[in-house]
């Protein structure tokens, strides 16, 4: 299995990321600056954490000039994912752009708390091959307080009070919510699926 980046973004997750990766028989590196990208097949931004400090981290380590040209596939998870997208309401912060929209803060409901914690199903929007495998209703574990809207980049939809995107796709680029370190088999399906991706 080939080698795979692992942006550290100044999130806890990455080392639970590396052992998901591993356990699939990927060779995952522990990347701290944009240098360490060059001759990467496959980036994988973690996250965890709000996003005004991530991007600032991602700035200062040079990864928003890096990012945006790469042309290998790229598959941001909870936080990374809404680090895609244009812009987030969690600080009111620019970026990375890969992706249009506008990250917004969840809004719950009755008997619903913001954060969402806990497992909740995807809802398949339109097929792809990250999805490959997973059924309608499969159970993912989420965390998060923010989400991106279900876009024409939404390939698989999630409820909780709103209506989000669980994951996106859009030429190289990918996104998942939830979190497939912790999602078991769903998340293993994932990432099984990323590291075989080549999208066209």
């Amino acid at each position: 299995m080939s080698d795979i980046a692992v942006i550290d973004a100044g999130g806890a997750n990455f080392g639970s990321v590396c052992y998901a990766l591993e356990r699939l028989g990927a060779r995952p590196q522990i990347v701290r600056d944009a240098d360490g990208l060059r001759g990467m097949p496959r980036v994988l931004l973690p996250g965890v954490g709000a996003a005004a400090p991530a991007m600032t981290l991602l700035r200062e380590r040079g990864f928003v000039e890096v990012l945006p040209r790469l042309e290998v596939p790229l598959l941001g998870i909870c936080l990374g994912m809404q680090l895609l997208f244009e812009r987030s309401e969690e600080g009111n912060v620019a970026c990375l752009g890969l992706l249009p929209g506008r990250v917004r803060k969840l809004q719950g409901g009755p008997g619903l708390r913001v954060p969402h914690m806990g497992w909740n199903t995807l809802e398949p929007v339109v097929a792809s091959p990250l999805l490959a495998g997973l059924d309608a209703g499969a159970y993912a574990y989420f965390v998060h307080g923010y989400a991106a809207p279900v876009t024409a980049d939404c390939i698989a939809a999630c409820t909780y009070g709103d209506r989000f995107a669980a994951m996106v796709a859009r030429g190289h680029i990918a996104g998942a919510q939830f979190h497939p370190e912790r999602s078991a088999a769903t998340g293993a399906r994932l990432l099984d699926n990323f590291l075989r991706w080549s999208p066209a």
